[in-house]
């Protein structure tokens, strides 16, 4: 490596959804600086040969099933990158904190010595319902909202304390586990009307928005061919769906009078 900086250190960049307008300012400066670039595929990586001129790119990018370097692995490469001197960043969609295992990275980084410092980025959670005109709270809706992780099936006491809350619930990864969520869900008392959107590859040309009630979701997203990667929002927040996203106002309102047949 050039060492151009002196002693090496590492930066975790949150990305945001993907789309290059929804990056930090602080982000943008980073990856200009940047000796090594490790990136997910679901960071804004193909800005990179443009923000990050003559950096080391490296794609270290997960998808499901298919894991070509492990956490483990992605974080020894930042390691020794940075030890040879390097500024690298860690490019990574969304935030580095909001399930995106910031955490595990700046830990390892630490334990080794490396300087780090983590910059923020706008997390999908909010920004891909936004995309498709869905605001996460509104007076009189909903005043509060809970993030989960779909990776895995929730708990029975996860699950009951969702409904129990109310609100409005965001899941991320959970298209894979969406029968078993739903299922959940109204085992534990949510009613069968609650509108849920599922917004795939938010904030892209291919964004797409996919919209029912709880009790006929998983056939509505099965007849849509609905895949990763893609957020749900669940909650009466999805009735407001608007001007963001007319195909999911539309959807909406021939969903609701399939209903009432």
């Amino acid at each position: 490596m050039s060492g151009r900086h002196g002693a090496g250190r590492v930066t975790l960049v949150g990305g945001g959804p993907g789309s290059e307008e929804l990056m930090t300012v602080g982000g943008v400066r980073a990856l200009a600086d940047a000796d090594v670039v490790l990136y997910d595929r679901l960071a804004p990586h193909t800005l990179l040969p443009r923000l990050s001129p003559g950096a080391l790119l490296i794609d270290v990018g997960k998808k499901p099933g298919h894991h070509p370097i492990s956490q483990h692995g992605i974080e020894l490469l930042m390691i020794d990158h940075a030890r040879s001197g390097a500024h690298v960043v860690r490019l990574k969609g969304g935030d580095p904190y909001v399930l995106g295992r910031g955490g595990e990275e700046v830990l390892a980084c630490r334990a080794a010595g490396i300087p780090v410092t983590v910059l923020s980025g706008v997390t999908s959670a909010i920004a891909v319902p936004a995309a498709a005109g869905i605001p996460l709270t509104h007076r009189g809706v909903s005043h509060m909202f809970t993030v989960v992780s779909g990776h895995d099936p929730l708990s029975d006491d996860e699950l009951r304390h969702l409904v129990g809350l109310g609100g409005t619930i965001v899941v991320l990864m959970g298209v894979s586990t969406l029968p078993q969520l739903v299922a959940g869900l109204r085992r534990h008392g949510m009613t069968a009307t609650i509108p849920i959107a599922i917004i795939e590859r938010g904030h892209s040309d291919e964004q797409k928005t996919t919209i029912s009630d709880i009790d006929g979701i998983v056939d509505a997203a099965a007849l849509a061919g609905v895949g990763a990667p893609a957020v749900l929002v669940i909650g009466e927040v999805v009735r407001l769906a608007h001007d963001g996203n007319d195909e999911a106002d539309r959807i909406l309102r021939r969903a609701e009078s399939l209903t009432e047949i």
